[in-house]
């Protein structure tokens, strides 16, 4: 490995904050001059995002690469794992599918060649940045599945990078999870653990402090930070656990309702982290047609399998019932990807993508039939998008499997690199989409609720400029980890652990 200083952080379970440390750390180091690169060996995620060149990683990383200043690329996150139905997933090697594999079998029959992807991509990164910020998965303790890991340890020797545990106190037992994962460590991978960081903390530190010193004293291991909890950072979630943010209960406030469907599949949801940006508008999940009601409007976000969920959403009532509350003229409906497809008249699956079923039966709310096709679509798109008598420019990405034909009444709503995209019901309160990122678009999105304002006798709004907050985001984020953790510290720790490996 060459010049980059690397720096790893692992966590003692999934969701602990991994994600977040390490994107404030890409943010820290750019701050300070660094060339600075995200990397994540492997990444189990349904929320992706495609790289300038058409590649598709997952989407942490791609933030990450944001908060860094840099453009985000394949090497980042070599392999993307996404899970398709039960013990299936796809598997995604430098930005492009390579196969559907059981669990069973990717363990056992692609370990060596995935290691070797990693390898040379991380090798790639260590040669073209300064700094390198290295996020795990799950936890390094999972005894049971390390002779074979390819995320956290394994990663940390080939990259010879110091490791920080990151423990998340809101879920309780921090001590004990941290302490545990530690003494379940090798004693050589042990020793790379340069200290402990403790997340989501709400309270007085000073009630704390015990706990602290007790944990310094009988591990041996410093605490390099307590993290404060920080809330509405408007950065993109990766983990579906993050989904909870949005479950609003019925009699919440909010003057606009925006119910999203949730189905087991769903994919992509950071398409809908714009509406929380609008102060007068409540979302709320939804996965029976009891929690429906009666919405401004229904958001059928990404799937990774459109089918299973299209059938999901029919076996509970959702399918039908959104049908009629189009037609009785009660809600307006925004399919995204997936949710796109659902809204057509069919999906045809002649090859087996996503199910053994030949095709499935849309909604039948928009004028078009998907066929799902081998070959994935994963692209940058921007064109001009005419709705309620306007032409918006937007901008978004792709990522989907199949392709959507026009029937008759078909009108387009996107022209998007001299091709028509998406579509639109007559009356133009169903609208549907391949492009992710419909709602980041903010003419369009104020227009689209100042619609809905309208009618419901609500003062407009101005455009608030959601991509914005974003930037405001990473600084946001990195000040509260400059004020929390030891970030010179270490720094200092990171050089003297490659200068202590150099020498003889």
């Amino acid at each position: 490995m060459a010049k980059a200083l690397p720096i790893m952080f692992q966590g003692t379970h999934s969701d602990a904050g991994k994600s977040v440390i390490a994107t404030a750390f890409c943010r820290i180091f750019a701050q300070d001059g660094w060339k600075t690169a995200p990397f994540k060996s492997q990444n189990m995620s349904l929320n992706s995002y495609v790289t300038p060149d058409g590649n598709e990683i997952g989407r942490a990383q791609g933030i990450q690469a944001e908060a860094a200043g840099v453009a985000a690329r394949a090497e980042m996150n070599p392999i993307l794992i996404k899970p398709s139905r039960e013990h299936e997933s796809q598997i995604v090697v430098l930005g492009k599918p390579y196969g559907n594999m059981q669990a069973f079998a990717y363990r056992n029959e692609f370990f060596h060649q995935g290691l070797a992807v990693i390898r040379r991509s991380l090798e790639t990164l260590m040669n073209e940045y300064d700094r390198i910020v290295i996020e795990g998965a799950g936890s390094p303790a999972e005894v049971n599945l390390n002779d074979r890991e390819l995320v956290n340890m394994r990663v940390a020797r080939l990259a010879n990078a110091p490791v920080v545990l990151i423990g998340d106190i809101e879920r309780g037992g921090v001590f004990a999870s941290l302490f545990g994962t530690l003494a379940l460590l090798e004693p050589e991978d042990r020793k790379r653990v340069i200290g402990v960081i403790i997340n989501k903390f709400r309270g007085d530190v000073a009630l704390l402090q015990p706990g602290l010193d007790w944990f310094e004293q009988y591990t041996g291991v410093p605490v390099l930070g307590v993290v404060p909890y920080l809330p509405d950072l408007a950065i993109d979630a990766e983990d579906s656990l993050a989904l909870e943010r949005f479950a609003a209960s019925p009699d919440e406030g909010g003057a606009i309702d925006i119910a999203v469907i949730r189905c087991p599949k769903i994919a992509n949801f950071t398409d809908i982290d714009p509406l929380l940006s609008e102060p007068d508008c409540r979302v709320r999940l939804v996965t029976h047609a009891d929690e429906l009601g009666e919405p401004d409007v229904i958001v059928l976000p990404g799937s990774k399998n459109t089918i299973e969920d299209l059938i999901y959403m029919k076996k509970r009532g959702l399918a039908s019932r959104i049908v009629s509350l189009v037609n009785e003229g009660k809600a307006r409906v925004v399919g995204l990807c997936g949710g796109y497809q659902m809204l057509g008249a069919v999906i045809r699956d002649p090859y087996g993508v996503e199910t053994p079923l030949p095709e499935v039966k849309g909604l039948g709310l928009l004028p078009i039939e998907t066929t799902l096709e081998r070959t994935k679509i994963t692209i940058r798109t921007e064109g001009m998008l005419t709705w309620a008598g306007e032409r918006f420019s937007v901008q978004g990405y792709e990522i989907h499997m199949g392709r959507s034909a026009p029937l008759p009444g078909y009108a387009p709503l996107i022209e998007a690199d001299g091709r028509h995209e998406g579509a639109k019901h007559s009356d133009e309160r169903v609208l549907g989409t391949y492009m992710h990122d419909l709602f980041h678009n903010d003419a369009f999105r104020t227009a689209f609720f100042n619609n809905i304002r309208r009618q419901k006798g609500i003062a407009p709004s101005g455009v608030r400029l959601f991509r914005s907050l974003k930037e405001k985001a990473f600084d946001r984020l990195a000040a509260h980890v400059r004020q929390h953790v030891a970030v010179e510290r270490i720094e200092q720790i990171m050089n003297e652990f490659q200068q202590k490996s150099a020498a003889p």
